[in-house]
């Protein structure tokens, strides 16, 4: 679908990419990785036309649609949640309007045996038919479904976008990349903004729903569980294998190893080969031979082995000085902002040497509470108490932004820093790959990820013993994450985590603070452990709200009452069962027609005389589009019924 052929990007005399090559076929779901810095979120750019290429190009077909979203953008929209996210459907609109228009116009006129008025008739089907195909009379249903996905809740839909901050309202522009469905998704770290159950909701989004798609995210587990084609970026190369990251890395592994090895068995024979040259060089009987030797050496193809990105991070928090047995001890802790009520009642004490997650929806409340220990937030009710001696280290999301743009790598930390420190800035930024010529760089030329490991060194600048890590993760490509998880196991000191990234937790974590529906509830054990008895609770919530507020006939069925039903309400519940199972049914009727002229038109397609027949092109896009409209419809149908037939069964 899209072809990128000998593409070379450089900087500054620096090659960035040098001669890639590869295509993005339909439906194919892509995992670009590499180290910070390699050149991910510049080739996502480039492929999307944002940037040109040093020497290269890239094929595009006729009409191909693409969707990008960067890292960081710049949002000025005055729009409501739900009239931003409708921008998605500028076409559907368009058609809608002029629909309008012409009905209104059909409905006024009187001269029905006229060229024109049938004219008008003809135009006003046409313009019905186009409106169906492209969801129109479904596509708010889609807008909202996509909103509440992504963590909004109704309410929300209404509310100015201005009042939300920049991580939601980069999911209201995510939202409206996955409502246009393009042919190709290009997403930069889409999960940066986003808190678990919104990156699960998007995973089976993606992996369901999408087309082609094309992502950079070091988050493992989504990246494993969406993309089945992992692309490395590394030293200018690409290395492309057609699985996901976590059998990538194995098989990227194992090609090393079978490269090295027949690299080392070719030197052998080489250096056998040029010995037995050397040694009959000049004796007569052994000419003929040495000549062969030479021959075989002139025709031999050398092998290479890729080069290895060796550049690592090495990182190692200093000693914690000792705290006291308990750094943070919270008692009946609320905190409102005006009459809207972000936590109450919170009780829970942190313990020396604890490693713990914060976990819930954004806007939950994790970033006011760390507020409150940093003593940045005091007016609270209740008690917040600070163990003995307990010195605190913080790395807040948007830490990396702070940073001067004009200092370079190194004055950034020497502005920072006092005392006999100063004289090992350069080891330190030498352990943060940082080394040599790019201590030298200035701040503004650092990618995402570059920036974030900057921020990071300011937390060695001096012994701490309660850590509290808000998103820490986000643009740290996978080996420095790695690194970063390691040095936290070690860690003598306490730590807290605001993360939604599950494989950066697992394993690091022994206890899990939610945080939700106004109220920090305790769950020990890690990320996993978590995540899997959420979902049971979840399960068990959603059926009895489910129950509790579901509308039978005039009124709701309380909780209470559930084996009660009255006979009325069962009666009106089975109309409603009835009428859905004929609708279903309907449904696959049309379906299955559909899908029987979709097969009979690809077998036309198929034959020398109607191959290249424009019509038959034309009906079997249109069909496809209606089976995708239907299928849409025949799951929100299914998944209706199949609620009401609960219901049916108390």
């Amino acid at each position: 679908m899209i072809s990128v052929e000998n593409l070379s990007i450089i900087f500054g005399g620096h090659i960035l990419l040098n001669e890639l090559s590869f295509v993005i076929a339909k439906k194919e779901r892509i995992a670009l990785v590499g180290k910070n810095g390699a050149g991910k979120s510049t080739l996502l750019k480039t492929i999307a036309g944002y940037q040109s290429p040093s020497s290269g190009n890239i094929s595009y077909p006729k009409d191909i649609t693409i969707g990008y979203l960067p890292q960081q953008m710049q949002l000025t929209d005055q729009n409501t949640v739900r009239e931003e996210a409708q921008l998605a459907f500028d076409t559907i609109r368009d058609l809608e309007t002029r629909l309008e228009q012409a009905q209104n116009e059909l409905a006024e006129r009187t001269d029905y045996e006229t060229e024109s008025y049938y004219a008008l008739i003809d135009k006003v089907n046409q313009l019905n038919e186009s409106y169906l195909m492209m969801g129109g009379t479904n596509y708010m249903a889609e807008l909202e479904r996509t909103l509440l996905g992504l963590g909004f809740s109704r309410e929300d839909l209404d509310r100015p976008t201005s009042e939300f901050s920049g991580g939601w309202r980069m999911r209201i522009e995510l939202a409206k990349l996955l409502l246009r469905h393009p042919d190709v998704l290009l997403l930069d770290e889409p999960t940066n903004h986003l808190d678990i159950e919104s990156i699960q909701w998007l995973e089976n989004f993606l992996v369901s729903r999408a087309n082609a798609v094309v992502l950079v995210s070091h988050d493992r587990a989504f990246i494993d569980t969406v993309t089945q084609r992992t692309i490395e970026i590394s030293l200018g190369r690409i290395y492309d294998y057609r699985v996901n990251y976590s059998k990538y890395v194995e098989l990227r592994k194992e090609r090393r190893e079978q490269q090295i090895r027949a690299y080392e068995n070719q030197q052998k024979q080489i250096q056998e080969t040029e010995a037995f040259i050397e040694r009959f060089r000049y004796k007569a009987t052994k000419a003929v031979q040495v000549q062969s030797r030479i021959k075989q050496l002139e025709k031999l193809d050398l092998l290479e082995v890729d080069m290895e990105d060796n550049a690592m991070l090495n990182l190692k928090f200093p000693p914690a000085p000792r705290s006291g047995a308990y750094p943070l001890l919270i008692e009946d802790l609320s905190k409102s902002y005006g009459e809207h009520l972000i936590f109450r009642d919170a009780t829970f004490t942190i313990n020396r040497g604890d490693k713990v997650a914060f976990i819930g929806k954004n806007g939950a409340g994790k970033s006011t509470l760390v507020k409150c220990i940093m003593g940045q937030i005091t007016d609270y009710t209740g008690k917040l108490t600070l163990g003995h001696n307990v010195k605190i280290g913080y790395f807040a999301q948007n830490q990396a932004q702070l940073l001067n743009d004009e200092l370079t790598v190194f004055d950034t930390i020497d502005y920072v820093t006092q005392g006999d420190i100063r004289t090992k800035i350069r080891d330190i930024l030498g352990a943060f790959m940082f080394g040599g010529e790019a201590s030298d760089k200035k701040v503004k030329v650092l990618s995402g990820g570059e920036r974030s490991r900057l921020a990071m060194i300011r937390l060695l600048l001096e012994p701490v013993n309660l850590l509290i890590l808000d998103e820490p993760t986000n643009h740290l490509d996978m080996r420095s994450k790695d690194v970063l998880k390691a040095a936290l196991k070690e860690f003598d000191g306490t730590v807290i985590v605001v993360s939604h990234d599950r494989e950066f937790l697992d394993g690091l974590v022994d206890k899990v603070y939610e945080f939700g529906e106004q109220r920090i509830k305790e769950h020990l054990g890690g990320i996993y452990e978590f995540l899997e008895k959420k979902k049971l609770e979840s399960l068990s919530q959603l059926e009895r709200k489910e129950v509790s507020g579901n509308t039978v006939g005039k009124g709701p069925v309380k909780e209470n009452a559930i084996s009660k039903l009255s006979y009325e309400e069962r009666k009106e519940l089975s109309r409603q069962i009835r009428k859905m199972e004929s609708q279903l049914k309907k449904l696959e009727e049309t379906l299955e027609r559909d899908e029987g002229e979709i097969k009979e038109i690809e077998l036309r397609l198929s034959t020398p005389e109607e191959a290249s027949s424009q019509d038959l092109f034309a009906r079997h896009g249109e069909l496809k589009k209606h089976v995708e409209s239907l299928m849409e419809q025949w799951t929100d149908l299914s998944i209706e019924l199949e609620e009401k037939q609960k219901l049916s069964s108390f």
